[in-house]
């Protein structure tokens, strides 16, 4: 086996384990007959700061979560795969900074689904690859924009009664994935430079080339 296509195994790992558990904690409320949605973030209640680490592991039902399995799945790999050296740090801050904004900012409600941090995860995989415009990461950009170009819509402030879909979390994910792509802009992996491009680097800080140019320039001059 090749190391890239073990490394690409290895990247399902994390995302795939934290979907098992989210499928699990799913039958577990089932099969009990029960509902744990109490563990949900609640904003502006010291007792739903909770819901930052445990909600998205609860959905509303199979819809909600088979809804949210493949995105979650598929952007958790890429990310992974792609920023191997930055990949916890940035689920971390996602996941924790979109459920924080949420605590503060949500509606009187449980907020509960991993919808934030797919939001957080697609908006961090497209904008990073702009921003290192490698040509890799740039094809990830467009395909996340070719399958979740609509979730933009979902960040979108909805107050047409009887909406329960969490727009708060799905703006914060935005947020954090904004956030993690401008700060570890440098960090991570960076677009091939060609051989022409550092020549004309080297020619530009070269003192030779310089001082001919002023030369010349103060040649013209007189």
């Amino acid at each position: 086996m090749s190391k890239e296509k073990n490394w690409f195994y290895t990247s399902m790992v994390i995302p795939g384990l934290l979907l098992l558990n989210m499928w699990l904690v799913f039958f577990g409320e089932y099969l009990l007959g029960t509902d744990w949605g109490s563990w949900g973030i609640y904003p502006d209640h010291v007792s739903g700061l909770k819901g930052i680490l445990f909600s998205p592991f609860l959905h509303e039902g199979i819809k909600h979560i088979a809804a949210n399995s493949l995105p979650f799945f598929v952007l958790g790999t890429a990310l992974f795969y792609f920023y191997r050296d930055l990949a916890f740090r940035v689920l971390l801050f996602i996941w924790l900074f979109t459920g924080l904004l949420v605590w503060f900012g949500g509606r009187d409600a449980y907020h509960i689904g991993a919808s934030g941090i797919i939001y957080g995860l697609a908006s961090f995989l497209f904008l990073s690859g702009v921003i290192r415009k490698d040509t890799r990461l740039s094809a990830i950009s467009l395909i996340v924009i070719f399958l979740y170009g609509s979730l933009i819509w979902g960040a979108i402030p909805d107050f047409l009664p009887g909406k329960d879909v969490s727009w708060e979390a799905h703006l914060g994910g935005l947020i954090s994935g904004i956030i993690m792509a401008v700060y570890y802009r440098k960090s991570g992996p960076q677009r091939k430079r060609y051989l022409w491009e550092l020549e004309e680097e080297e020619e530009e800080s070269d003192p030779y080339w310089n001082s001919s140019a002023t030369w010349d320039e103060n040649k013209n001059q007189n």
